[in-house]
């Protein structure tokens, strides 16, 4: 028999919103329980919702307050996380160009030091890790990945290092054009985009 799993919290984020929270940390049953509330919102249309925006662990519905207040929609949100999810659409495989070390991976031999191994060994671990799109970022296009093997976990650093810009440094941008980044951004939201890490 399968374990019951706790009602989600329902918080007001201003007038307008509700952040429907599954956890308070992050992890892949708390996202997937994310992910199929998303995809049940946009099978059981709920008049008055305007967007749902997904996370790590929370998905945040904006809805008009004209057309819905926030106790009805929280309800009726409450039943739309008991139904079954409808199937995540089949996933796809990408490559990722990864730098390890050097100016690009200043923590490589940190990371190394600490597990007590090469860094040769933790490019191999992350590079065999199985990674899945969580959610989208606030920047477009920059992707949230879930997996990391948890032979690779490591607490943030107290003091990380910081970074300033001078004047005359030079800063680039990779342009992605808007019907790729569209078709990556609904690909990720539902799930569909698994990515798998190559050494560049």
């Amino acid at each position: 028999m399968a374990a019951t799993l706790s009602p989600p919290r329902l918080l007001p984020s201003g007038d307008s919103a509700i952040t429907v929270e599954f956890s308070r940390n992050i992890d892949d049953v708390a996202n997937q329980r994310v992910l199929a509330l998303d995809r049940t919102l946009a099978r059981e249309t709920i008049a008055g919702v305007t967007e749902a925006v997904p996370t790590y662990r929370s998905l945040l519905v904006h809805y008009d307050p004209v057309q819905i207040d926030f106790d009805t929609l929280g309800e009726k949100l409450l039943i739309l996380t008991q139904l079954p999810a409808p199937p995540a659409a089949t996933t796809r495989r990408w490559r990722i160009p990864v730098v390890y070390g050097g100016e690009h991976g200043i923590d490589l031999e940190d990371v190394a030091k600490a597990l007590n191994t090469t860094p040769d060994d933790i490019v191999a671990r992350h590079v065999a890790g199985n990674y899945r799109v969580a959610m989208i970022g606030f920047t477009p296009g920059w992707s949230y990945l879930s997996g990391l093997p948890d032979s690779l976990r490591m607490p943030r650093r107290p003091n990380p290092p910081i970074f300033l810009l001078e004047p005359g440094d030079a800063v680039t941008f990779t342009a992605v054009d808007a019907k790729t980044f569209a078709e990556q951004d609904q690909a990720a939201e539902r799930g569909e985009i698994v990515a798998e890490l190559i050494p560049a």
